[in-house]
């Protein structure tokens, strides 16, 4: 069992510490545990952005530094892996580029939180919202961070629906591209269980666009997204089942920015 995408206190919104999160992965009996919390906001000026989403960017090297450190101190209990969850924007690529090549991550997640110049976990931005046109260029930017090369998987691809379900049953090509540029960038996509802690419920993607991600031979892995230590591991069972009924038999994990491939 592992988990790639989880956060901890210093995002702002997420409960416990790093040590806590990888206790409660052992409790939960996995063998690797990814601590993945948020990216600071790089490119802007002032050193703590939105404090209540990421952390500051004067707190990353503590992060990385700690993370490793508990990645030695545990070494012989559980494999600990050190990643981030990073925000994709499209104008600042090569700035992130540049920073995490200075960092000895284990990998990237790349996640659209951001579409416009609001959040997508915002309830008020729906409100006489189009939807149809919002979900497709929330799908256009999914697909440009595929190409972007910056990420080893990508987070959460229809999260757009968290706070706003009916998005979901809106059908467009745009889904179908998103995903043929996932796969035809050989990224990963994670499946991404905490859908049931916004209104969609669920995953993170929807089954219909799991099961297009399978046909169009997306690779994939698993994170919880947890944002508090009971949430390691969350549906990481019924996510391996589903998976192996949709004609799965491999997902991924990563080790200094390489992929390495598990058996279902």
């Amino acid at each position: 069992m592992f988990d790639l995408h989880t956060h901890h206190n210093r995002c702002g919104h997420g409960e416990g510490t790093l040590r806590q999160m990888i206790e409660a992965a052992i409790e939960a009996g996995l063998d690797t545990i990814g601590l993945s919390d948020h990216s600071p906001f790089f490119a802007e000026p002032v050193d703590h952005f939105k404090p209540w989403v990421a952390m500051a960017k004067s707190e990353f090297p503590k992060y990385v530094t700690e993370a490793v450190a508990l990645r030695a101190e545990y070494r012989e209990r559980i494999t600990v892996l050190v990643g981030v969850e990073s925000d994709f924007f499209d104008d600042h690529c090569d700035l992130y580029r540049q920073i995490y090549s200075h960092y000895p991550l284990d990998y990237i997640i790349g996640s659209v939180h951001v579409l416009g110049d609001r959040d997508i976990f915002d309830p008020a931005r729906w409100i006489e919202a189009d939807l149809l046109e919002q979900k497709e260029s929330y799908c256009a930017a999914v697909g440009r961070s595929a190409r972007s090369g910056l990420f080893d998987i990508l987070g959460h691809v229809d999260a757009i629906k968290g706070d706003c379900p009916e998005i979901a049953e809106i059908r467009t090509p745009a889904v179908d591209r998103m995903l043929r540029d996932i796969a035809e960038s050989d990224v990963v996509m994670e499946i991404n269980t905490s859908g049931s802690t916004k209104q969609v419920g669920g995953w993170y993607p929807s089954p219909d666009v799991l099961e297009r991600a399978a046909f169009y031979g997306v690779k994939v892995t698993f994170g919880s997204d947890a944002h508090r230590p009971d949430r390691i591991g969350d549906d990481f069972e019924a996510v391996r089942n589903h998976l192996y009924e949709l004609g799965y038999r491999d997902w991924y994990v990563f080790r200094d920015r390489v992929r390495h491939r598990r058996p279902l």
